[in-house]
């Protein structure tokens, strides 16, 4: 059975864990580089629900599958950009609706106040040649960061099964190395 929330099938790509592999708010939240109080009012004003296991009540834990951790990390990169949380909500709601099946290739650009999706070459020439300042965020780039940390934290399964272990790449395995010295 897959679940799916809000987010729906905004990420489907079998190199990232099944939808029944997920991670708590707290490790959700370092993963992302936000706060516990950013991430309570992304999900309570369903910017980014998780979609594994919602909050039910007091003593429950909402639980962040890899593709929420993305979303969470593309909205943290946009605010940090100065992009406005309104215009954040309006970008994640059209990819939505567009439906985009691989965002592992789109580049979303920004000039602080717009956001620009980007899918071929063509359309990042077209895009500075407005003459405005941009930047970029490399979808691609997130997975591969999140991918790289996200096996230092505890996962749990929603049907209570057992996680797979999954063997560290040698990316993480470095960084592992240089913290302990």
């Amino acid at each position: 059975m897959r679940v799916t929330g809000e987010q729906g099938e905004l990420f489907p790509d079998a190199t990232v864990p099944d939808d029944l592999v997920g991670y708590r708010g707290a490790a959700a939240c370092q993963i992302a580089g936000i706060s516990y109080r950013q991430l309570d009012y992304w999900a309570r004003t369903q910017l980014v629900e998780p979609s594994i296991r919602t909050a039910h009540g007091s003593g429950s834990q909402r639980l962040y599958s890899f593709k929420d951790l993305l979303v969470l990390k593309i909205v943290k990169r946009l605010l940090d950009a100065g992009v406005s949380l309104q215009n954040i909500r309006t970008a994640v709601a059209h990819l939505r609706k567009r439906g985009v099946r691989d965002l592992a290739s789109v580049t979303l650009f920004s000039d602080g106040t717009t956001v620009y999706e980007c899918t071929s070459p063509e359309e990042i020439v077209d895009l500075l040649q407005g003459g405005q300042g941009v930047f970029g965020i490399a979808v691609s780039g997130a997975m591969q960061e999140i991918t790289g940390s996200i096996h230092e934290f505890p996962a749990e399964r929603a049907d209570g099964g057992e996680v797979a272990q999954q063997v560290p790449d040698e990316l993480t395995e470095r960084r592992k190395a240089r913290r302990t010295g």
